[in-house]
């Protein structure tokens, strides 16, 4: 879906679609249909309207990943020297740590999510970003506490909305 072509109207059974695939992604389509009493073949149209436009983009596990080694979450400001902003991100988007990149408003130019091992990798991380003639400076915070990481939540589309 193009971002200018306005939201997609959703109704209830596409919500209730969205909120079954966002607990279990293997779910299978026939289970759906028995779940919402309606046919597999809607199921199937629904489920393949939503990938032809881009309301799900992918399906994928949600890893734990304190549970592979990463137990480090990082949030990490980063100011850019004008006018090279899109290719900076472009490049570091490929980073294996870097989990989002956010462009956003005020004293940094971007916002970098990112996990590590250990604050040694951290450290050897800010330290290339550092040495990157584009980055004028880095403002890293530390996550102690992950209360709610869910960037795949179905649950921001309300009942009442009748588009997203």
């Amino acid at each position: 879906m193009r971002d200018d072509e306005g939201p997609t109207k959703l109704d209830e059974i596409d919500r209730k679609i969205l909120n079954l695939l966002n607990e279990d992604g293997r779910m299978s389509y026939r289970k759906i249909s028995r779940e919402l009493d309606i046919s597999v073949g809607t199921v199937h149209n629904r489920v393949d309207k939503f990938t032809k436009t881009g309301i799900i983009k992918k399906f994928v596990p949600l890893l734990d990943h304190s549970k592979v080694g990463y137990k480090l979450t990082t949030v990490i400001g980063v100011k850019v020297k004008g006018g090279v902003l899109r290719n900076w991100e472009d490049k570091t988007a490929y980073n294996k740590n870097v989990l989002g990149i956010y462009d956003v408003t005020g004293e940094y130019d971007a916002i970098l999510i990112a996990k590590f091992r250990d604050t040694t990798e951290l450290d050897a991380f800010i330290k290339e970003l550092l040495k990157e003639p584009d980055v004028q400076r880095t403002y890293t915070q530390t996550v102690l506490n992950i209360v709610k990481e869910d960037l795949g939540s179905s649950e921001i589309i309300e009942e009442e909305d009748n588009e997203i």
